[in-house]
């Protein structure tokens, strides 16, 4: 019997409890870093012969050319051919879903004129986008479409796409999904020299302007260490789901969503809320007869006992307000009438409303994106979107009347603050435009 970890919203220091549980996932990562820094530092002087180096040790990969990293155009096109019509009939819908999606994200250019003065936004795409693909003991090529696809739907030119490859086997659905993505180079690379040679840029490997996608804790410091060199999407923790629920709930289908994301790997956290403690009965029950049965069982029940919660709350507004608290990478709302509390809900990454609609939708082919903020961040974070391969440029264009009103206003406001050559270059276009009255 799993050893679940179990509180009630009327526990005295419920807070206090709730926090010392949370923050258990929030580990000590200095040896992390330190090891990252190194890795960065090697790849900054040595370019490929350091990833020639790292992959032989990490991935047990050995080229002799850096070149041989990169797959060849014509195997990522190909690919298509080596999985079967339902595999691909699955990748190519669920890729027209987050395509459609995505095109209500896209931002335009804007501008309009008051009083003279034409203001405005001109919105243009990054050019370069790096993409960094989880791989290893699992295969993501959702995770492929959720990177790229907003990406060419901002109008980025150029994909560079990173995945770890043991041996260095790439996955067909994997290659398949880049192909349909529309990626534009493929590198059988990972860990935190693929996030510093995106970064930086290598012979082999070019430099791009962003790096998108989740992974490991050492990819996780990589793009936090090389942020400011380089744009990332976000700085990318263990993945999380909550679950409220009430006394109709199914505890089967509960039982099964907690699951799904408790298989990610041991630090993902699956937590359920509810009044009825008869439906956290149930589901606790559920999950003791099915672990067995799990194929990823032994992953399953490591986050589950290490970082698992039950909550017994006062009621679904006092969940909602637990989970504000928490700020949930998934918020799942196993309940009827569920958009009705769609207001009420401040902090999520992402909001899945009824029993019918599952997290695992979202995951991959209901069209939002995948990519989420965790770990609490939703507090001031958002999911990957276009908009996150859009940049925006302010535009300011002055007629001459007009250039003599804010001349007069910045002289002033520029005396004030004591910066006299800002109120000089605001004074010289009043004296110009006094010197065509007259």
């Amino acid at each position: 019997m799993l050893n679940l970890k179990k509180i009630s919203s009327d526990e005295k220091n419920f807070d206090k409890i709730l926090e010392n549980h949370i923050s258990n996932r929030r580990s000590d990562t200095s040896d992390v870093k330190e090891t990252v820094k190194n890795i960065i530092s090697d790849v900054r002087k040595y370019g490929d012969n350091a990833l020639l180096k790292f992959s032989k040790d990490f991935d047990s990969f050995t080229v002799k050319d850096a070149k041989d990293f990169e797959v060849k155009k014509e195997a990522i096109s190909s690919s298509v051919q080596y999985i079967s019509k339902k595999e691909i009939d699955a990748l190519v819908y669920a890729k027209n879903r987050i395509e459609d999606f995505s095109i209500r994200q896209k931002s335009k250019s804007w501008s309009y004129t008051s009083d003279g003065i034409q203001l405005g936004e001109k919105v243009t795409a990054i050019e370069k986008v790096g993409i960094y693909v989880p791989g290893g003991s699992a295969v993501y090529p959702s995770s492929v479409l959720m990177n790229s696809v907003p990406a060419k739907v901002a109008g980025v030119k150029e994909i560079i796409m990173v995945v770890p490859s043991p041996k260095g086997e790439v996955n067909n659905l994997v290659l398949a999904a880049a192909h349909l993505g529309g990626v534009d180079r493929l590198f059988r690379i990972g860990g935190a020299q693929a996030v510093a040679a995106l970064a930086i840029g290598t012979k082999t490997i070019p430099k791009v302007n962003m790096i998108v996608g989740p992974g490991n804790q050492y990819v996780a410091e990589a793009k936090k260490e090389l942020y400011g060199e380089v744009g990332i999407d976000s700085f990318a923790g263990p993945s999380e789901i909550l679950v409220i629920a009430d006394a109709e709930a199914n505890p089967d289908w509960i039982a099964a969503d907690l699951f799904s994301q408790a298989e990610h790997d041991e630090l993902a956290q699956s937590i359920l809320i509810s009044p009825d403690q008869n439906l956290l009965d149930s589901v606790e029950k559920i999950i003791n007869k099915k672990i067995s049965s799990q194929v990823r069982k032994d992953i399953i029940k490591s986050s589950l006992e290490n970082f698992g919660l039950f909550i017994k709350s006062k009621s679904i507004d006092d969940a909602i307000k637990i989970s504000n608290e928490l700020a949930p990478e998934h918020l799942q709302l196993s309940f009827q009438k569920s958009d009705e509390y769609l207001d009420k809900i401040i902090n999520a990454g992402a909001i899945f409303l009824g029993e019918y609609t599952p997290e695992v939708f979202g995951d991959y082919c209901a069209g939002s994106n995948h990519v989420l903020p965790t770990v609490g961040t939703a507090k001031f974070s958002s999911p990957l979107g276009v908009h996150d391969f859009q940049k925006r440029s302010n535009v300011i264009k002055c007629s001459e009347d007009a250039s003599k009103i804010l001349a007069e206003h910045s002289s002033v406001i520029a005396n004030a603050e004591g910066l006299y050559s800002h109120k000089d270059s605001a004074s010289l276009r009043k004296a110009k435009a006094k010197t065509n009255e007259k």
